[in-house]
C-alpha cells in the first residue's frame, strides 16, 4: 500500500527510543532485581525503577535551564541513581557495582514488534534515533536490542534535549533534509507536536504499558498527526513498506 500524499515525500524516519521502541520499565525492574539476588538486597524494584524514570526529566530541565552545562544523559542518570541508591537504603556497593547498574539503561529490551517492523522500514527508508540519550549509550543499546539504525542523532550531537526545537532542527541540518522530509515516529504526543512546530511530519505508535498498568497517558493520539499506527510493523505497512 502506497503511503498517503501527506508522508509521500518523507525521505528519513526518526525515532524516540525510551518507551516508543525500548521497554524501559520492565528492563530496569528486572536489573534491581538481578542485582538484589547477586547482593541480598530485598528492594522494591518496580517502585525504584519508577522514581529512576522519575526524576528523568527534572534532570533535563537543568539542562535545558542552563542551571546545568551539557550533561550528557549516562551522567544526569548516574546523579539520579547516587540519590536513589540512599533513598531505597541501598549500600555495600563498589564503583564498579553502581557504573554497572547505570548502564542498566544500556540494555534495555525492545518491545516485541520492533525488530521486525524496524527492518520492515529500512527497506525503505534510512532509520535515526532521535532520541535523549547519548550516542555511546544508544549504540549499546542499539546492540543489545538488535536495532538496526543508520545513524545515532539527537540530543547529543545538537546538544540540546528534546522538546528544544534545535534537537529536532539539528537533526534535519545533520541528515541534510528539510524537516519536511523527516518524520518523527514517537509514543509520546508532546514530543511528536513539538517535532511538528519544527516541521516534522509525525507517526504516533501506542505504548499503553509503557509505565505500567496503571499508565493514564499517551494511551492513544491526542492531535492530528500523519499515520497513527498500531505497532511498528502497523506502521510499515502505512509506509509503504
Amino acid at each position: 500500500m502506497p503511503p498517503s500524499p501527506a508522508i509521500a515525500h518523507v525521505k528519513a524516519l526518526t525515532f524516540d527510543v525510551f518507551g516508543t521502541v525500548v521497554d524501559w520499565r520492565s528492563s530496569i525492574i528486572r536489573e534491581g532485581r538481578a542485582l538484589g539476588a547477586r547482593k541480598g538486597l530485598d528492594r522494591d524494584w518496580v517502585a525504584f525503577a519508577d522514581d529512576w524514570r522519575g526524576l528523568y526529566q527534572p534532570q533535563l530541565e537543568k539542562v535545558r535551564s542552563g542551571q546545568l552545562g551539557w550533561t550528557k544523559l549516562d551522567d544526569l542518570h548516574r546523579g539520579s541513581l547516587n540519590a536513589l541508591l540512599k533513598k531505597h537504603d541501598i549500600r555495600g556497593l563498589s564503583e564498579a557495582e553502581i557504573d554497572d547498574f547505570n548502564r542498566a539503561w544500556h540494555r534495555l529490551d525492545p518491545w516485541p514488534d520492533v525488530v521486525a517492523g524496524l527492518t520492515q522500514l529500512k527497506r525503505k527508508y534510512p532509520l535515526v534515533t532521535l532520541s535523549n540519550g547519548n550516542v555511546s549509550l544508544m549504540m549499546h543499546l542499539a546492540r543489545y536490542a538488535g536495532l538496526p539504525w543508520d545513524a545515532i542523532l539527537g540530543a547529543e550531537p545538537t546538544r540540546h534535549y528534546k522538546p528544544q526545537p534545535e534537537c529536532y532542527r539539528l537533526t534535519a541540518e545533520y541528515l541534510s533534509l528539510p524537516p519536511e522530509q523527516c518524520m518523527l515516529v514517537a509514543a509520546h504526543n508532546s514530543d511528536l507536536v513539538a517535532a511538528s512546530k519544527v516541521g516534522y511530519r509525525t507517526a504516533f505508535v501506542p505504548r499503553p504499558t509503557e509505565y505500567g498498568p496503571g499508565q493514564r497517558e499517551n494511551l492513544k493520539a491526542e492531535h492530528e498527526f500523519d499515520v497513527v499506527a498500531r505497532d511498528f510493523q502497523d506502521l510499515a505497512q502505512q509506509m509503504g513498506c
